[in-house]
């Protein structure tokens, strides 16, 4: 697809492709923003469009920068930074970083702690003190001493050890028993994603959108009492590489394991929602007969807003019954998104 006119450039636009992200951007009168192509906002209107070849035009035409796409930044700068920081961290676990570490690699402290902060809910530093104390927490529940665990997390003192893994996990490290769960970022062409996993199982899978996304932590802590830190498994690695096949269209199902935090009818809602087919939708009314209850619609409903794992376990394959969109966690525009994708690529 080519971008020689505005009417090319309004298909672009529409069909969200990614690979145009900072080709060209588009103003929109009717909000006064500007996005960059591939912004999961809401498709504007044609005549509402005008489009621009930098951001720099479009912020001089009086358009300010859309608080979702970022386009007055470079496409991927921000991950980019995060990702170098993620690898010190890595490389080094137990070390302590400050500010004079970060401007020695020569990262800027305070991009640092606002990239941080904006992506994890946490500054650099305090990240880094989470992966620490993640690791303590897998050091004892492999059995060892809590000296060892205590020293591998790069803390000379015993009592700032234990007070800052209580803080973390609720409980002191000699009661400490069950390792954590570790939250990680990805990125999607739909915007940013958040995946909880363990060693084993993939937990949570959900939009940065998505509303009360606190609750859905707190629950996964109280019904296994584990933490959720920042931090990736290999199966964080395979989700994420599953994720960018999806969206390529290459693959229709997903492999990754999963745990669901459900009741016993929900888990009965998630598995028919999985029986599904790629490319297609079915009502609400329909997934209730699914299950054997046709009555049941309501509470079908309610479980389809309480999955946690997006995309994997496909809620936004169901729809009204009239043939509208019904509700989506996620954002109505991504569930759209999404038809249409599966559609197109359907097998």
């Amino acid at each position: 697809m080519r971008a020689n006119n505005d009417a090319d450039r309004y298909e672009i636009l529409a069909a969200r492709s990614g690979e145009f992200s900072d080709a060209f951007f588009v103003g929109v009168k009717s909000t006064g923003i500007f996005c960059r192509i591939g912004c999961p906002a809401r498709l504007p209107k044609r005549e509402n469009c005008t489009f621009y070849d930098s951001a720099a035009e479009a912020l001089e035409a009086g358009f300010r920068a859309c608080k979702r796409c970022h386009p007055s930044s470079h496409a991927g700068e921000a991950s980019a930074v995060i990702k170098k920081l993620i690898t010190l961290i890595e490389d080094n676990p137990e070390h302590r970083w400050s500010e004079d570490d970060i401007k020695a690699k020569g990262i800027d402290p305070s991009t640092a702690r606002r990239q941080f902060k904006k992506h994890f809910g946490l500054t650099f530093t305090q990240y880094a003190r989470a992966r620490r104390l993640g690791a303590a927490a897998k050091t004892l529940a492999k059995g060892d001493t809590v000296i060892n665990a205590q020293l591998n997390a790069g803390y000379e003192s015993a009592s700032g050890f234990r007070a800052a893994f209580a803080k973390t996990f609720g409980a002191a490290p000699a009661k400490s028993d069950a390792s954590p769960f570790f939250i990680e970022w990805l990125t999607t062409p739909l915007g940013p994603m958040f995946a909880v996993c363990d060693e084993t199982h993939l937990y949570m899978l959900e939009f940065t959108t998505r509303k009360n996304m606190d609750r859905g932590f707190e629950k996964l802590r109280k019904k296994h009492k584990r933490a959720v830190i920042p931090g990736r498994t290999s199966v964080t690695d395979q989700i994420e590489g599953e994720l960018k096949s999806y969206f390529a269209g290459t693959i229709s199902t997903f492999k990754t394991p999963l745990a669901p935090t459900g009741t016993e009818f929900q888990n009965q809602v998630w598995k028919a929602l999985q029986d599904i087919p790629y490319g297609q939708s079915c009502a609400y009314t329909d997934l209730a007969i699914a299950i054997g209850n046709e009555k049941a619609v309501r509470a079908v409903a309610s479980s389809n807003a309480n999955n946690g794992l997006a995309l994997i376990i496909p809620c936004h394959r169901v729809i009204a019954k009239g043939g509208g969109l019904g509700g989506y966690a996620g954002g109505l525009d991504k569930k759209q998104w999404l038809l249409d994708h599966e559609k197109l690529h359907k097998p």
